[in-house]
Parts: structure tokens; C-alpha cells; sequence
């Protein structure tokens, strides 16, 4: 026993300061330490090929079972053939529409013309307009006249359309607007749109040989582009299509899709045809569609894909958010779900593992047992 004063022959502990606290780069360098070494916690056996196979077994099942139950409806497809029968008045409208230059598409702007009816801007800069005129469009030959002049073999459309093709601008738009004057006094009578008579030109004549050629489903083939082997772009007869709403507010394509609750404020994009189950998934970009400002402003696209943006790049930089990157740390939702664990952990502390030379002494971190305050889950071998 030694006297008061006198060594022991060791040296007495220093109370840690600080200053001696091991830096950050310690304490990272002795956690990839930590999760190099040994797990030491609770294991459990199982076969991972066994359950692979019965989790795709019963998965397998179920999509069978399900598809079969509640499968989608077989809508059949909206033609153009299908509208020019079931509306042969209003089919003619959006032609004259074309060739007036007054549809949505000869009005739309960029990427199908320079025209400024659809462009939109965000704080005045406009990616629409950036990106110019890239697939370029003219209505009037692309969706009307170009499919007539595949008709050779009728000698009066041949006339009609050579005498409209060398007529002053001013001349075609006083045909036009004639013919579209008598054609709210036109009437149906079998399968023929009887126009009364009047100074339309070649207009009649060639209006009448569309909506025949429409009928004969001719005009569904003429419109698709045939650029490739495979048959896949068909722009120009979803967009002479889609000029019907312009043109018939309440006409064939809007009663269609109304009824199949394919309107934009009818969370449209994210329903499927009839009564089922469509795309839950798009509910988060669809829904700024439905409030304002975007609700009915004329830059709505740009400005929900700029809010579609700027929430994307917040998820993927919440590891770098101060705050948002602790709130799991905050509310430990996941001890919930892993509180057998857990408590276990509590009741049976695991054995304290030898001293590593990389560990910190007080980082509280050693080799194979992870950090003492969130062990983490169970492994598996």
C-alpha cells in the first residue's frame, strides 16, 4: 500500500478535454471500421433460392388471377373513319378549320410552326421557342390536301384542286369562309353532308371527296407517316383529332373523352378508360393541374414541370438538407418496425467486442457491433 504522495508506478488517467476528442475524420474512419467488421448480432437461417421461387410463384399467380378479374376494358380505338360517320357535319368543320388556318394545330406555335397560340413562358423565358420549330407542320397539306392528291384517279377532284391550288390566298379565304357560312345550314341525309348551294369554288368538291375518303377509313392510313418499317408515328391523326375540340366544343372527341373521364379536370392523365384503376402514380403531377394559379393559367405546363422539377431535385438531395436528413435520426419510425429487435437489443445487450486499434475511445463505436445506440436489423445468412 503506498504512502500518501508516493507513485504507484502508473501514470494517473487525464480527464478527456476537448481538444482531445478524435476529429470528424477519426470518428467516419472508425465507423467504416465498425461496418467492416463481424456482425455480432442475432442471425437467422433461411434458403434465399427457396424464397425467391415461392415469392415469383405467388406473384405469378396472383397477376394471372388479377389480370383476368380486373383487367382493362377493350375500348376500341377512336378512327377518324368512326368520327366522320358518327358527325359528318362536325368532321367538316375541323377540315375547313385546317384550311382556314384556324385550328389549334395551325395556331399552336413551336415545335409544329411560328405561330404563338400555345407557347408558354416561364419569368418571360420560353423553352417552347428555345427549341424552335422542329417537326414542322402545315395543317392545311398535311391532314387535308396532301391526302386528297393521293386520288388521282378522279378527274373532277384533280380540277378542283388545281384550280384551288392557283388561287390567290384572298380568293381560297373567301371560299372558305362561304362555304363555312352555308355549312351551319348543311344537313345529312344518308351518307352524304348536303350544302346548299353557293360561291364556294372548289371548296365543295373537295370537302365532299374528304369525308368520302374518311368514311372509306382511307383517311386513317393516309394521315400515318411511313417513315420506318415499323408504322409508329401517328402525330398528324391525333392532332387533326385533337383540332375537333376547337372546333366542336361539344362535338364526337370531347363527348368522348368527357365520358371517359379523360378531361383535364378530371384528373384525366392518371384515369383509365371506363370505370377502372388508371395511373395512381401521377396523382402528384396531375394535382397542381387542379389548383391555382396553374388551375387556369395559360402557362400551366411549364409551370407545374418547373414544380415537378424543383420537388425532384429536393428528393434527391435530401442527404444533403440539414434538418431534412436528421428527421429519421428524430422520428425513429423505423424502431417500429423492427421493435422485436429492439427490444431483444435491450433485454440482451450484446458483448462489448475487443479493443481495435482504429476505434476511437470514445467515438462509442467498435469493430462488428455497429453504433450502440441503433445496432440496426437482424442479419440474415
Amino acid at each position: 500500500m503506498s504512502a500518501p504522495g508516493t507513485s504507484t508506478g502508473r501514470s494517473a488517467e487525464k480527464p478527456t478535454s476537448a481538444t482531445d476528442r478524435p476529429s470528424r475524420r477519426e470518428r467516419a474512419r472508425s465507423r467504416r471500421l465498425a461496418d467492416a467488421g463481424a456482425w455480432r448480432g442475432p442471425v437467422r437461417r433461411y434458403d434465399i433460392l427457396k424464397e425467391a421461387t415461392i415469392a415469383l410463384v405467388v406473384v405469378l399467380v396472383l397477376t394471372v388471377v388479377l389480370a383476368f378479374l380486373f383487367s382493362s376494358p377493350d375500348v376500341p380505338p377512336v378512327t377518324l373513319q368512326a368520327w366522320s360517320s358518327a358527325q359528318p357535319k362536325g368532321f367538316t368543320q375541323t377540315a375547313l378549320s385546317e384550311l382556314d388556318g384556324t385550328s389549334a394545330t395551325a395556331t399552336y406555335g413551336p415545335p409544329y410552326n411560328h405561330a404563338d397560340g400555345s407557347v408558354q413562358d416561364l419569368f418571360g423565358i420560353s423553352i417552347q421557342k428555345a427549341f424552335g420549330v422542329t417537326d414542322p407542320i402545315d395543317p392545311a397539306d398535311a391532314f387535308v390536301l396532301d391526302p386528297l392528291r393521293t386520288m388521282s384517279d378522279r378527274p373532277r377532284l384533280t380540277a378542283a384542286l388545281h384550280r384551288y391550288d392557283h388561287a390567290s390566298h384572298a380568293q381560297q379565304m373567301a371560299w372558305l369562309a362561304a362555304y363555312g357560312k352555308a355549312l351551319d345550314r348543311a344537313t345529312v341525309l344518308g351518307s352524304h353532308l348536303v350544302v346548299p348551294a353557293g360561291p364556294y369554288g372548289p371548296v365543295a368538291e373537295m370537302l365532299s371527296a374528304f369525308l368520302a375518303m374518311a368514311r372509306s377509313g382511307g383517311l386513317d392510313a393516309a394521315l400515318v407517316e411511313h417513315a420506318s418499317f415499323f408504322t409508329t408515328n401517328y402525330t398528324n391523326p391525333i392532332l387533326f383529332l385533337g383540332d375537333s375540340a376547337v372546333a366542336q366544343p361539344n362535338g364526337y372527341w370531347n363527348k368522348i373523352v368527357t365520358a371517359q373521364h379523360m378531361q383535364g379536370d378530371q384528373w384525366g392523365v392518371m384515369n383509365e378508360t371506363g370505370s377502372w384503376p388508371g395511373q395512381p402514380w401521377l396523382w402528384l403531377y396531375t394535382m397542381w393541374y387542379q389548383v391555382g394559379p396553374m388551375k387556369t393559367s395559360d402557362n400551366a405546363d411549364v409551370e407545374v414541370v418547373a414544380i415537378i422539377t424543383v420537388c425532384s431535385l429536393a428528393l434527391l438531395l435530401v442527404p444533403f438538407i440539414p434538418g431534412v436528413r436528421d428527421i429519421p435520426r428524430k422520428i425513429p419510425v423505423h424502431r417500429l418496425v423492427w421493435k422485436e429487435y429492439y427490444r431483444h437489443q435491450h433485454e440482451h445487450p450484446p458483448a462489448p467486442a475487443p479493443d481495435h486499434p482504429g476505434a476511437s475511445l470514445d467515438s462509442g463505436v467498435h469493430p462488428g457491433t455497429g453504433p450502440p445506440d441503433d445496432p440496426g436489423p437482424p442479419a440474415s445468412v
